[in-house]
């Protein structure tokens, strides 16, 4: 058989914001890769955080990306942080099939400390705390919710102890984050923000290859690897950890280009990618449905002029409602 020859500058690359799923069958391998671009631009300038809290949220929106896009059903997944450290609270949510939105809470001056101090890797800033994954499958539906602790460990390798405990697979999950400044088509300087990242999970169709993998992963368990004994997943872990920050962000290594770097002599494949919108899920009539259950004397304490002002924490979008319409819906 004659060899092939593919040029990957003739490839119609997914580009950003889009989610491209590949198989290694070589290696037993299934995942998702993505890079972020105007998605994440958008939510992040929105609300103006700090670098080191878009960062954050950064990673939090490709993580709830890759994970988000693999549900096999309508519904929304929240991947949410909870911790001690000056940034308390990150929350991402993807409502299937494309829709996302996050946000981030923060304490200014102990932000302000922890910058001073040196003190601002994701660990430090997120400190002691839970991340919690929860998929709604809607209405008629019981909520699933899994948790892990954050533990002093980057989301990265949380996130890896998450799938080793609820599916029992085991997974590597790489994310990076880029703020890059450049000029744009009129010369003038421009400030943007980048992500991606690659989530790779062993799924041998042997089931005695599974049997292999000490996946303890329960209560109390404190190892948050895998000991894996087989050579397929070893070369696969090996391969993805050689991925830098720059790869996933560079916007001249679409996700098709890091894919084939890594797995080409394995032969991977990929398919359709699926696009990833920021767009939030809030309306007038939803948060006027929220206060209508209020009572009519917390109604006239949320009041000022004779309106109430809510703005939704994602989007940053301001809905006003006059007193009297809340009453008379109340």
């Amino acid at each position: 058989m004659a060899d092939v020859t593919v040029d990957l500058d003739d490839l119609d690359f997914a580009g950003d914001d889009k989610v491209v799923p590949f198989q290694v069958e070589g290696l037993d391998v299934r995942g998702r890769a993505i890079q972020v671009g105007p998605l994440l631009n958008g939510i992040l300038e929105r609300h103006d955080y700090p670098p080191a809290v878009a960062r954050l949220l950064a990673e939090a929106v490709v993580l709830t990306a890759l994970i988000g896009t693999s549900l096999k059903f309508s519904g929304k997944l929240t991947v949410q942080t909870r911790g001690d450290g000056p940034v308390d609270l990150l929350v991402a949510d993807f409502t299937s099939p494309e829709n996302m939105r996050a946000y981030a809470r923060f304490d200014e001056e102990r932000l302000a400390e922890a910058i001073t101090a040196g003190q601002t890797s994701p660990e430090q800033l997120l400190g002691s705390g839970i991340l919690a994954f929860t998929i709604d499958q809607g209405e008629g539906m019981h909520p699933y919710q899994g948790i892990v602790p954050l533990d002093g460990s980057s989301l990265e390798e949380v996130a890896g102890v998450y799938f080793r405990q609820s599916e029992q697979l085991p997974t590597r999950v790489r994310l990076g984050v880029a703020e890059l400044f450049d000029r744009d088509e009129d010369g003038k300087p421009r400030h943007r923000w980048r992500a991606g990242g690659v989530i790779a999970q062993f799924l041998p169709q042997a089931p005695e290859r599974l049997r292999q993998l000490d996946l303890h992963g329960g209560d109390g368990d404190e190892n948050t690897f895998d000991h894996v004994h087989d050579d397929a997943w070893n070369e696969a872990v090996a391969l993805i950890d050689t991925v830098h920050t720059d790869e996933l962000t560079d916007p001249h290594v679409p996700a098709e280009k890091l894919l084939f770097r890594l797995f080409h002599e394995q032969g991977v494949r990929v398919f359709e990618p699926q696009i990833i919108l920021d767009r939030c899920n809030c309306s007038r009539d939803k948060i006027k449905g929220v206060i209508s259950g209020f009572s009519a004397e917390e109604i006239q304490e949320s009041q000022e002029d004779g309106i109430i002002s809510v703005t939704c924490e994602f989007c940053s979008t301001t809905y006003r409602y006059p007193v009297e319409e809340l009453v008379v819906a109340n």
